[in-house]
């Protein structure tokens, strides 16, 4: 079957206009392309290794539909996965990079690829503190294991392998194969589209009993006090800077040569 990307027997189909609906530290690449890469991230967003960036720049240019960065064990996780099943394209997360100690996110997406999640929304058998994907239905978080397959470069016989920008490539090649190739460890080509349409979805936040699903009157309450509490916060901050403003006129009074010198220089 030849899909739209106009590749001969392999079906693809053009992402909605929505894709990717989630916005992170990510390159955009080949919209037809069956391969993402998940790069571990171990410092904040602003420090990212050079080598690193390198890497997502790398992965783009040998034909990923998407490079990018994952520092967190859920919000991170979750954002991926609603990236990911909007584009039925995607059947492989190629997951590399450098682990981060605190938040043990390549542990913990293992961990969600082989054993799911449980009636909380807590990942099984993940390590990290807080391995829950509270935001995003239980549909995606389901075709998302089923869409994709994971291709595991934290391997510690050769910790090198996991920032080797070669090794991606190589990896990234074998995907975009029509027949299987083996390279590494694995077997892959391009195995077309998810045969079930794009689940374009946005993370909606969820303030308590996360993992319980929310009647229309009682998302309208969580959304009212929500609202309360910013409207709050901000009297609180303009009664703050009223104080601060009158401090200020009560100082110039009390000190009014102070004053004088200030505006003399």
């Amino acid at each position: 079957m030849t899909g739209e990307a106009g590749l001969n027997k392999i079906l693809k189909v053009k992402p909605p206009d929505a894709y990717p609906p989630e916005d992170g530290s990510y390159l955009r690449g080949n919209d037809y392309s069956p391969v993402a890469v998940v790069i571990l991230l171990h410092t904040m967003y602003d420090k990212i290794p050079d080598i690193l960036v390198q890497l997502s720049k790398v992965a783009v240019e040998a034909g990923a539909a998407l490079a990018g960065f994952l520092q967190t064990e859920n919000i991170g996780v979750e954002k991926i996965i609603c990236n990911v099943v909007a584009n039925p394209n995607i059947r492989y997360i190629v997951l590399c990079g450098v682990e981060s100690a605190g938040h043990h996110p390549g542990q913990t997406f293992i961990s969600f690829m082989e054993n799911g999640v449980d009636e909380k929304r807590m990942i099984i058998g993940a390590v990290s503190q807080t391995p829950y994907l509270y935001n995003i239905s239980p549909e995606a978080l389901e075709r998302f294991r089923k869409q994709v397959k994971l291709v595991n470069l934290l391997v510690e016989d050769d910790r090198k392998l996991r920032i080797d920008p070669e090794a991606v490539k190589k990896v990234i090649n074998a995907c975009i194969q029509e027949k299987p190739t083996l390279v590494l460890h694995f077997t892959l080509h391009d195995l077309g589209a998810y045969p079930e349409p794009p689940i374009c979805q946005k993370i909606t936040w969820r303030i308590e009993r996360p993992w319980a699903h929310y009647s229309q009157e009682e998302t309208e309450k969580m959304k009212e006090r929500k609202e309360k509490a910013t409207l709050r916060h901000k009297k609180e901050e303009a009664e703050r800077e009223a104080k601060r403003r009158k401090e200020h006129e009560f100082l110039k009074l009390l000190f009014p040569k102070r004053r004088e010198n200030n505006e003399e220089q």
